[in-house]
């Protein structure tokens, strides 16, 4: 795919601010007609540009009140079966393979300890591969960017 220009990147900037505003209104902000919006947007989408529009909920409206950060060690050879396994978890929003002894950083959303205690427990700690797990909790979010910066 050629790079993106710089109408492509008003418009991925303004789908990031309002994933919900139309075709109509977006081609009146950018300056093209409503079918070429519509045509960029989907060959953004089909070139794998725009991975999908989601709602961005806030956890601690709907309950959620436990949003906790993981880094856990794992042996080499474990590491892509662990992987899988915690990527199909509710609980874990994001997983990512970082750099270092085979770390897997990890956040999850729990609705409380307990449930985040028994996440551990009966599911995190119970993985063949795991050697070690750090635990931190979130106290205040300043600051969480949906999206990339353009």
């Amino acid at each position: 795919m050629p790079p993106i220009d710089d109408i492509d990147r008003r418009i991925i900037k303004a789908l990031n601010a309002n994933g919900r505003i139309s075709y109509t209104d977006l081609a009146k902000d950018i300056g093209l007609s409503r079918v070429a919006i519509q045509a960029r947007i989907n060959a953004l989408t089909e070139e794998g540009v725009i991975e999908r529009f989601t709602a961005v909920i806030n956890p601690a409206k709907i309950g959620i009140t436990v949003s906790a950060f993981f880094n856990v060690e794992v042996e080499p050879k474990s590491l892509k079966d662990v992987a899988d396994t915690l990527a199909d978890e509710p609980a874990v929003t994001s997983l990512y393979h970082m750099t270092g002894p085979s770390k897997l950083h990890m956040h999850g959303l729990f609705t409380d300890n307990k449930e985040m205690e028994t996440f551990l427990n009966d599911k995190l700690y119970k993985l063949t591969g795991v050697v070690s797990v750090d635990c931190q909790v979130l106290i205040t979010r300043y600051k969480s960017r949906m999206g990339m910066r353009l």
